[in-house]
């Protein structure tokens, strides 16, 4: 997906937080992927166990489109970010903005790509076909090298939207983090299979949005929305 994709609802995750079907006011989470960084254009596998890169003049310049929209949208009550510097960057940028601290959650981390950081999705190809396939087949397969299996970024990251929404009841928060962990934290809500977080586009310091009603269902409000990028920077990318 390379354009914003969102519900009839999708514009409510752009207005200040509404109520929702069901009762009571819904805890938002608002999903920001961090800006761009020298691998984000090359779409190099970027995650926990490479290096820990900043971001680049046009991930910076992201970082500050995102800070308007969200200036301008108000209410939101808290950030939280991952600790991986590209993603501390955008949340201390967006926080000046709105007069917050962001809060560090270590498992909002990216996950661990083992021996395939910093190469393309075309080289782990071409390298490790089997461990490939078998990763793109069960959410139990690690990535080549001891990396990290999609199902446990999924019991870190529910075990944080747990907290949050426990912490946060009917207020907004801002989760600044990865493609995995924000792709995960969308698969949940949809209630949708492991594989569907292929199937899924998160460009850089794209916002998404999903509503959490206190019945325990969710709404997933707003998908890859990149508007707010004026200046053309986003680049649909998949892991980097």
């Amino acid at each position: 997906m390379n354009q914003a994709t969102s519900t009839s609802e999708g514009a409510a995750a752009v207005a200040p937080s509404g109520r929702s079907t069901g009762t009571g006011t819904p805890t938002t989470l608002l999903l920001l992927r961090h800006g761009e960084t020298l691998l984000t254009p090359q779409k190099r596998i970027s995650g926990s166990g490479g290096t820990d890169l900043g971001l680049s003049q046009a991930g910076r310049r992201q970082a500050r489109a995102a800070a308007d929209l969200l200036a301008a949208r108000g209410g939101v009550r808290a950030v939280v970010t991952s600790p991986l510097r590209r993603c501390r960057e955008t949340a201390h940028t967006v926080a000046a903005r709105l007069g917050l601290t962001p809060g560090i959650e270590p498992d909002l981390r990216e996950a661990d790509f083992g021996a395939w950081e910093g190469l393309t999705f075309a080289q782990v190809r071409e390298r490790h076909p089997d461990d490939l396939a078998a990763w793109l087949a069960s959410p139990e397969a690690p990535p080549t090298g001891g990396g990290e299996p999609l199902e446990s970024v999924a019991g870190r990251v529910s075990a944080v939207r747990d907290r949050l929404l426990a912490q946060h009841t009917g207020q907004t928060v801002l989760v600044v983090s990865h493609v995995v962990p924000l792709r995960t934290l969308l698969r949940l809500a949809l209630g949708a299979p492991p594989e569907s977080l292929f199937r899924m586009e998160l460009a850089a310091a794209s916002l998404s949005a999903v509503a959490y009603r206190a019945d325990g269902g969710a709404s997933v409000q707003l998908l890859n929305d990149t508007r707010h990028l004026a200046t053309g920077d986003s680049r649909p990318t998949h892991l980097t």
